[in-house]
C-alpha cells in the first residue's frame, strides 16, 4: 500500500487515527537530495508521536522557493525515496509555498520544524497542540551538497 496520499484521503485517515488516540506528527520540506540531516529531522519527528506525516513540496513549489535549477529530483522520485523510509507513515504533496492548507486540513497534534524557525513565525502553529523545533545535523544541507558537486 502506498504511503503517498491525496490531502482528502489523508484527512480521512488522520481523523480515523485520532479517534484511536494516535498522536499525529507533521513535518514538511523539499527533501530534494536525502542526507543525514533529513534523516535526523524525520527520526526526531517520529519520536514525538505515533504517526508521522510528511508534507512534500511539489516541483513547482520547490522552484518558487529554491530557484529554477531545483528540484534536482522530481516530486515522484522524492516521494518514492521518502516512501522507502520506515520512519515515514504518510506523504502528501502540496503545491503552495507553505504547508498551511495541509496543516489546516489535517490539524496534526504536533508540528516539527528546524531550529532556524522562530516559534512565532512557524506557519500553521495555530492549528496544532504543540510545536517542536529540532536541532540540525551539522554540516549537511542540500544546497551545500549541490555546491560541492558543482565545485568538484
Amino acid at each position: 500500500m502506498s504511503k503517498i496520499k491525496t490531502l482528502s484521503a489523508l484527512k480521512k485517515i488522520v481523523e480515523s487515527l485520532k479517534k484511536k488516540n494516535k498522536r499525529i506528527v507533521f513535518t514538511n520540506g523539499c527533501f530534494d537530495i536525502i542526507h543525514p540531516g533529513h534523516i535526523k529531522i524525520l527520526k526526531d519527528s517520529k519520536s514525538k508521536g505515533d504517526v508521522l506525516v510528511v508534507g512534500l513540496n511539489s516541483d513547482s513549489s520547490v522552484r518558487r522557493i529554491k530557484g529554477r535549477t531545483r528540484p534536482i529530483m522530481d516530486e515522484k522520485a522524492r516521494s518514492k525515496v521518502l516512501e522507502a523510509i520506515e520512519l515515514v507513515d504518510f506523504i502528501v504533496i502540496f503545491d503552495e509555498d507553505t504547508p498551511l492548507e495541509v496543516i489546516k486540513a489535517l490539524r496534526p497534534d504536533y508540528l516539527v520544524k528546524g531550529e532556524d524557525w522562530k516559534a512565532d513565525k512557524i506557519i500553521g502553529r495555530e492549528f496544532v497542540k504543540k510545536i517542536f523545533r529540532i536541532k540540525f545535523y551539522p554540516g549537511y544541507s542540500t544546497t551545500g551538497i549541490i555546491q560541492k558537486i558543482r565545485n568538484g
